[in-house]
């Protein structure tokens, strides 16, 4: 696994990278553009051993399968990064996965919170409404940054219609909080949750947004049916 720290002149919590167990082996073969989306998704996920770190396959196959759908279109300006959020699995749990495609590994695996009102240990409930304080599913191009009220945040662009393409006019983000880290869960069940952002830890947010802001792919997975069947990027 590589330290992606990227040095900035603003006033920030020092980052903390979370690693990957060095008893892990690194992955090494790189995916090859003949393969198909199946066979793409397939190596890819057994070379990092994904489900050693709770990804589950079905997770991860939907993941590849939009992306490249979203590289197609050329919708995607940095095909390096894959992010994915797995909110199937409980927010206790890191499911947030930076997946680096060109070299074959995961970079970084943390935790990431979801809305208020989408649940409380698990996320079960999902909108695309303004106030509605409820995580968006499905896929998303990152943008630019900004300085907010969380320090350094990072614009997000659903590209999903009809399920997340309000993530703007909502002013979904990705930004650090403290209510997102291992050190919650000493007098909480479970782990805070936002007005419906991708909130990452306040002490890996740099790292984070550093590494996969301007143009990269971010999934936000859930096995809702409603969803998995709608989507256009999937189905289209």
């Amino acid at each position: 696994m590589r330290n992606l720290i990227i040095p900035i002149s603003i006033a920030c919590l020092s980052v903390a990278f979370t690693p990957i167990p060095a008893s892990l082996p690194t992955p090494t073969t790189v995916i090859s553009s003949q393969y198909s989306a199946i066979d793409g998704s397939s190596s890819l996920y057994e070379n990092i051993n994904l489900q050693q770190y709770g990804l589950s396959k079905e997770a991860f196959d939907y993941a590849y399968k939009g992306y490249q759908n979203l590289l197609k279109k050329n919708m995607i300006s940095r095909s390096d990064y894959l992010t994915i959020c797995d909110f199937s699995q409980p927010s206790r749990q890191k499911r947030l996965y930076i997946i680096d495609i060109a070299s074959n590994e995961l970079v970084l695996n943390t935790y990431v919170a979801h809305g208020k009102n989408s649940g409380a240990e698990y996320a079960t409930r999902f909108s695309n409404s303004p106030s509605s304080l409820q995580s968006s599913l499905g896929f998303y191009i990152t943008q630019d940054t900004y300085i907010g009220e969380h320090g350094l945040s990072l614009k997000i662009n659903g590209v999903d219609r009809g399920f997340n393409d309000k993530a703007s006019r909502r002013h979904i983000v990705i930004h650090g909080a403290n209510y997102i880290d291992q050190s919650w869960l000493r007098h909480s069940p479970f782990m805070g949750r936002s007005y419906g952002c991708p909130a990452v830890p306040a002490n890996e947010c740099l790292t984070i947004i550093n590494t996969i802001k301007n143009g990269t792919c971010l999934f936000i997975y859930h096995p809702y049916r409603k969803y998995l069947k709608g989507s256009k990027i999937l189905n289209g």
